[in-house]
């Protein structure tokens, strides 16, 4: 497995290799900045909104200096909502999996006390929660903050909005002075800057904003449709388009592995292009795709960085990027060498929060459409089937091959007639 840009960072071997089992092959720019400098003990400030991996860059740091095997939590996470509290936990959970004696308990309203109550006996290393609930286990005995060695405050602005400042600042207050606090808030305002001011020791601020603008000349739409039906949307947008060369992106390994199998056992020449293959057969690949032998490359952000290819019709955004960072650089692969490029993004559910914030950065609104339907694909097929049959009248040269049909239409089938059966067998054929 290659964990090289994530190594680097000083994250441990246990956690990369659960990393590498997620298929994450580069950090983003807030993991990049964040995670050496929580490392380091430092109180930090992270702004950054939602979508750029900050849930990675405190949730490692996190479970990296948790106090493995302790009954009592040496980590406590705060977020706003229950529905961040468990998709925070979640991918605690994933990120821990090969880290012995760390467990994630999570703590939210809406759920029975007495299952919490009886997590927390047990032992949690790290807590995740809601203010309230919090308060609740605190004034009840049933959580002890006294070994706490960090306290992350996950979208700080959202809890002052929702009216917890008095919650966050009793809860700090239980938590020992010398514990390192880490706060991540998409703005930072007076009241932010309060809090810091009060429990927080000469924060280190990290901000992450966006730096580039989308090339012009490329098209950007964004696609409504389940997951399940992506790799139908694909096939669709490049049966009706006529595209000869297309580039999907992934965020994972594994998932460009399976969706390449899925796309030829469609009828495609797709190949896959990420960190688990040698130089050697990147190199194989790409000269494949290069020389038109593949349609459809599927490949992780990290194997395409410097990917040079002129021709390259439409970029997909089968995964929506960690980091609109990631997406300028993704579709910046088609309309190059002054031609026009077509981007499409997949999105469903909750997924249009990170659309609109890489609209914000990027300036620019992706333009909905639907996915085509199939009288919409075959109806397109049959157009260019027709573009084709009138360049070959155009150019001639049929001369042998009406002699062959003569005596059929002085049969009992008309000159239209046999058009049309040419015509239909042309459009219906496989190949």
């Amino acid at each position: 497995m290659n964990n090289k840009l994530f190594s680097e960072l000083g994250i441990q071997p246990d956690i990369l290799a659960s990393i590498a089992e997620m298929g994450f092959e580069e950090p983003t720019s807030i993991q990049k900045r964040s995670i050496p400098t929580i490392l380091s003990g430092v109180d930090v400030v992270g702004q950054a909104q939602t979508g750029t991996g900050k849930t990675g860059a405190f949730g490692i740091p996190a479970i990296q200096m948790a106090n493995k095997g302790s009954k009592t939590p040496s980590v406590l996470i705060l977020c706003p909502t229950r529905e961040l509290a468990i998709q925070v936990t979640g991918e605690l959970i994933k990120l821990a999996r090969h880290a012995e004696g760390v467990f994630t308990v999570p703590i939210y309203g809406g759920q029975p006390i007495s299952r919490q109550i009886k997590a927390l006996k047990k032992g949690a290393q790290i807590v995740v929660g809601t203010p309230g609930r919090i308060i609740d286990h605190l004034k009840r005995g049933t959580l002890r903050l006294g070994s706490l060695k960090m306290v992350v405050l996950d979208e700080a602005d959202e809890m002052l909005n929702m009216g917890f400042r008095e919650d966050l600042e009793e809860i700090l207050s239980y938590s020992e002075n010398d514990s390192q606090k880490v706060m991540f808030s998409a703005t930072v305002p007076k009241a932010i800057r309060q809090i810091m001011n009060r429990w927080m020791k000469n924060p280190e601020m990290i901000q992450v904003k966006g730096k580039a603008e989308t090339a012009v000349g490329i098209t950007q739409y964004v696609m409504e449709v389940r997951d399940s039906m992506r790799t139908e949307a694909v096939s669709r947008v490049m049966d009706m388009g006529n595209f000869n060369l297309g580039l999907v992106f992934c965020n994972t390994k594994k998932l460009c592995d399976s969706l390449v199998l899925e796309l030829q056992s469609r009828g495609f020449s797709a190949d896959a292009l990420h960190g688990d293959m040698n130089q050697r057969v990147r190199d194989k690949v790409m000269k494949k795709f290069r020389d038109g032998h593949i349609e459809l490359l599927v490949a992780t952000d990290v194997a395409a960085r410097g990917l040079d290819v002129d021709d390259i019709d439409v970029v997909f955004n089968y995964d929506i990027p960690q980091d609109p960072e990631f997406y300028v650089h993704r579709i910046g692969r088609t309309g190059r060498a002054g031609k026009t490029g077509v981007s499409i993004t997949f999105s469903s559910g909750r997924k249009r929060k990170r659309i609109r914030f890489i609209e914000k950065v990027i300036r620019t609104r992706l333009e909905p459409i639907p996915m085509p339907s199939v009288k919409e694909v075959q109806l397109s097929k049959m157009d260019q089937h027709l573009d084709e049959l009138q360049k070959t009248l155009q150019a001639g040269g049929l001369r042998e091959y009406i002699d062959l049909l003569e005596p059929l239409a002085e049969g009992d089938y008309t000159s239209i007639e046999l058009a049309a059966a040419l015509f239909k067998m042309k459009v219906e054929s496989k190949s």
